[in-house]
């Protein structure tokens, strides 16, 4: 059920998104923003990426909503209408936002670049501030949004602002894990999921000059696709011939999807010995990890989840700079149930980004 949440709201100004209720099929909605900072920034967005957080938030397959109608959408993309006097951004600026807008910059975790793990953090939605002005979070799937610019980043000028979307938590999702367990020259890093972050995660890892790029998929129609992405060897997961030939081969194993009836002991026989598999999709249910398979070859299991604001950044301009971008379909905003059910599908080739009518400004 919703609990009380503290009311801090501009009544002078309306915002207009679309919000579920805990079912699938998203309604219109409008909210008054809190008041505007002097570290805010007023955002009119122009692009919104699907993510599969948002379907698992919006069919409830991570639990109740936490305060009554949720707006989605965390890979935002838009030009700043009105900015705070102590804001870090100007009106006029190309920005995004990714999961995350506050954080109390003063922890141990804000202060090594770990924000996403303060205990005072805020998600983009669904999701309540923890900064004494009350309020909750909502998300991209919206006209507008108001955000502390600690959690805006600059979008290079080289990325569109479509394909910068999917960057803000797809891209920052999968590029944290490989800079964090070092991969580079001398690695094999392996990718479980050729879709909205695995094929992201593929290029990152081939540009960062991996030795080898392995893509890992259920079945071999991506395979083409993936050596466009930068693959240099490609498992069908169903073929036991794939599986033996490649076991014990991959130093990081980065897994960006699995099916409930995924054979973990069949995953975990593709890491070398001493390596890691890094779990970025979160199931709905509790997996079952066989011990021996961790303890008999020393591997290890992390998680890792999106990254902090100066890894946002950074990765921003590593995707400028080695043109590295996403693969996206465009949809309306007007029309976010198609597109949301598009998703669901599993037919995009690899992303969703919604446009918004001020797309037509930019």
């Amino acid at each position: 059920m919703p609990i009380d949440v503290k009311v801090s709201e501009d009544t002078s100004v309306t915002f207009n998104g679309w919000a579920s209720t805990g079912t699938p099929n998203l309604k219109p909605f409008s909210y008054h923003p809190r008041p505007i900072g002097p570290k805010d920034v007023e955002i009119e967005i122009t692009h919104c990426g699907i993510c599969g957080s948002d379907i698992h938030t919006i069919t409830g397959g991570w639990g109740e909503l936490k305060n009554g109608p949720c707006i989605p959408g965390h890979e935002i993309v838009g030009k700043i209408v009105e900015a705070g006097n102590k804001s870090h951004h100007k009106v006029g600026d190309l920005v995004g936002v990714g999961a995350m807008v506050d954080a109390c910059g003063e922890c141990n975790q804000c202060k090594s670049d770990n924000d996403q793990f303060c205990t005072k953090k805020c998600f983009t939605y669904n999701d309540t501030f923890k900064d004494g002005r009350g309020g909750q979070s909502y998300g991209g799937y919206a006209d507008r949004v108001r955000v502390n610019s600690d959690f805006v980043f600059k979008i290079p000028s080289e990325i569109s602002a479509a394909e910068a979307a999917p960057l803000l938590c797809a891209g920052v999702t999968t590029y944290t894990p490989l800079k964090i367990h070092k991969a580079g020259p001398g690695k094999t890093v392996g990718v479980i999921g050729i879709g909205g972050l695995g094929h992201l995660a593929i290029q990152w890892a081939h540009a960062l000059k991996c030795d080898e790029v392995v893509a890992v998929s259920t079945s071999d129609n991506k395979r083409e696709e993936s050596k466009k992405l930068g693959a240099t060897k490609f498992i069908n997961s169903k073929k036991p011939e794939d599986m033996k030939a490649a076991a014990g081969s991959i130093d990081l194993l980065i897994c960006t999807s699995f099916a409930t009836d995924t054979d973990w002991a069949k995953v975990l026989s593709l890491v070398a010995t001493h390596g890691k598999l890094v779990l970025l999709a979160l199931p709905e249910d509790p997996l079952q990890i066989p011990a021996n398979s961790l303890i008999s070859r020393n591997v290890s299991i992390a998680g890792s989840l999106i990254g902090g604001k100066e890894t946002v950044q950074e990765m921003l301009e590593f995707a400028a700079k080695h043109n590295i971008r996403p693969w996206i379909e465009k949809r309306p905003m007007s029309d976010p149930n198609a597109a949301v059910k598009h998703m669901m599908d599993g037919r995009p080739r690899y992303r969703i980004v919604m446009e918004t009518e001020a797309a037509s400004r930019l």
